[in-house]
């Protein structure tokens, strides 16, 4: 399987030179990663809103080594509550965080992400929105749930997400099924161990759609995160099935995969939100967008090989 090797590769210096370099990169990272700054976002949002989609917003980044990265990652989200409020689409976006980027990885990691990360959200709460926290390997998640915990108690509209492939992840979802959570659901896009991850693409399919009927059963707000027309499928007739209005859960893909059916399941009237992502320190977000799907990879292959 491609995945696991991509996957690899995107933690090797070595490759993350060879395809910055690369001519083509650019513009084959712009389909997934539309800007490096906030200036350059903002058009983007303009547009994916005025069509009738929402957005969550990630700063991309994630190789932290000193507090004053992490402080500036936090700076930079905030600069994005000021640029959202500004356009007065507080409502219609908000924020995805990976606390990693936040110096979850560093000495006094966890109590340094939940300072960093905590400005962020009271900021996000005061312009009508709030932030996702975004789930990455299974080694950082206890910290990550203990910090979602925390911050639900002062907003609780704080969301967390969950990862399909790892054994965990039923139980974690029975515990945040509860009202007034909100919790995303993916399949996962980390190389995890056989130890804690199923490896299979139809093992990790049935576990989705298990944990799935999990969050649509309960009384909390789940939000859909799949490009997968069956699993979409699945999803809006568990919806019927547990009751649930089209404003009681939403979809959520990445922008620039599958842009029309963000279009189709917003004019059926779903809450559709395109994960958009911005910033300059795009090579690991970009090769897990690789990995997940191989469609991706042959975009990538195709352009390499097309170009000039």
């Amino acid at each position: 399987m491609l995945g696991p090797v991509i996957l690899a590769a995107s933690r090797s210096d070595r490759m993350r030179r060879l395809i910055s370099a690369a001519p083509v990169t650019k513009q084959v990272v712009d389909r997934f990663i539309p800007g490096e700054t906030v200036d350059e976002i903002v058009p983007i949002v303009q547009e994916l809103t005025a069509r009738g989609l929402e957005l969550t917003m990630d700063v991309v980044g994630e190789d932290i080594t000193t507090p004053e990265q992490a402080a500036a990652a936090r700076d930079a989200y905030l600069l994005l509550v000021d640029r959202l409020k500004e356009l007065e689409l507080g409502t219609r976006a908000e924020m995805s965080i990976k606390l990693s980027m936040f110096g979850q990885a560093l000495e006094g990691g966890h109590e340094l992400a939940l300072a960093n990360v905590r400005p962020v959200v009271e900021a996000a709460a005061a312009i009508g929105t709030t932030v996702t926290l975004d789930a990455e390997d299974h080694t950082t998640l206890d910290s990550m749930f203990a910090i979602h915990e925390e911050l639900r108690k002062d907003f609780p509209q704080t969301g967390c997400v969950i990862q399909a492939y790892l054994f965990r992840t039923e139980s974690d979802a029975r515990r945040l099924a509860e009202a007034g959570s909100r919790v995303r659901l993916v399949k996962g896009a980390y190389k995890e161990p056989a130890e804690v991850a199923y490896q299979q693409k139809h093992e990790i399919d049935k576990a989705y759609v298990r944990i799935l009927r999990i969050l649509m059963e309960g009384s909390g707000y789940p939000m859909v995160g799949s490009h997968d027309p069956r699993l979409i499928s699945i999803a809006q007739e568990l919806a019927r099935r547990a009751g649930r209005k089209l404003d009681e859960y939403e979809f959520q893909m990445l922008y620039g995969i599958r842009s029309d059916e963000h279009l189709r399941l917003a004019a059926e009237g779903h809450r559709m939100r395109v994960y958009t992502a911005y910033g300059t320190d795009w090579y690991g977000y970009f090769m897990r967008r690789l990995a997940e799907k191989p469609a991706n990879l042959l975009f990538f292959a195709r352009s390499t090989l097309t170009k000039g």
